[in-house]
């Protein structure tokens, strides 16, 4: 079994100016705190020998990820390495009109290790359908954030997609969720 790590639009500005003032620095540290996670299982990741890919989200014009503008780059801290992998999107899955299933089955990936932004719409549609392409997923409960929606803060957004996505499966394949300082390569 070949794991590969799969970080979701960790850009510069996915979660700016989606709050009101009051709220925004609580968004802002809970994606600090994820992308220091998600740093963190880049580490063992690469020190494991395991793929690591990060998606980038390619939003048009004024967008707050406008291909090119400084809001669209990948967060520093998480920035890829020699023999990493990026891939552009243009839409919530992962895989649509993307190369991501060519490259995975290229390296014989069977297990992959998620997380990043945002809960709702990104992560969850990428995970859902790596499990219907046939992939086993891990996501890290506390390695993935949004912004609030409505009357639904971030923290019951991410809550209830961790319960939600915990044992989501197709056929022989399933998700499971886990705390990233427990998953391993």
């Amino acid at each position: 079994m070949t794991t590969a790590l799969l970080i979701i639009d960790m850009q510069n500005h996915i979660l700016h100016g989606l709050a009101d003032a009051a709220r925004q620095p609580s968004l802002d540290r809970r994606l600090n705190e994820v992308a220091a996670r998600l740093a963190a299982l880049q580490v063992r990741a690469r020190a494991a020998g395991a793929p690591v890919i990060l998606v980038q989200h390619d939003g048009d014009g004024v967008h707050r990820l406008a291909r090119g503008s400084e809001g669209w780059r990948i967060r520093a801290e998480l920035a890829p390495a020699p023999g990493d992998i990026v891939v552009h999107k243009r839409s919530c899955d992962s895989f649509y009109a993307t190369d991501l299933a060519d490259r995975l089955r290229s390296l014989g990936v069977t297990r992959l290790v998620a997380g990043g932004c945002m809960t709702q719409f990104c992560l969850d549609t990428t995970v859902r359908r790596a499990v219907s392409l046939g992939y086993d997923v891990v996501l890290a409960g506390d390695g993935h954030t949004t912004a609030d929606s409505g009357d639904l803060g971030f923290e019951q957004i991410i809550a209830h997609h961790n319960t939600l996505l915990d044992g989501f499966d197709a056929g022989p394949h399933s998700v499971s969720v886990r705390p990233a300082a427990g998953i391993t390569f």
